[in-house]
């Protein structure tokens, strides 16, 4: 139980930025699904909750915005495979 007008217990600390939440989210799921969707809106989240210094969570929209990189990156070398005809294994005799 709380007095009245003291602050929750709960509410206390710095809370963690929203965006840069989202940005890691869509970086890690981005890396198994959806890479071409997930890729640019982690980047994207990962970019202005670095703009927002005021909200913490620096380290996880870095993390957001390398990971967002990554799925772009991973997309377009998918994308390529597939049009030179795929993966062609040739083993033996």
């Amino acid at each position: 139980m709380s007095a009245y007008g003291s602050r929750p217990a709960a509410s206390s600390g710095s809370r963690t930025n929203g965006l840069a939440i989202a940005g890691l989210v869509c970086g890690i799921v981005g890396l198994f699904f959806l890479s071409f969707v997930l890729g640019p809106l982690a980047i994207i989240f990962g970019a202005l909750a670095l703009r927002q210094k005021a909200a913490g969570g620096a380290g996880m929209a870095k993390a957001g915005l390398i990971l967002g990189v990554i799925d772009v990156i991973l997309f377009i070398v998918m994308i390529a495979v597939a049009a030179n005809g795929g993966f062609s294994w040739y083993v033996g005799g």
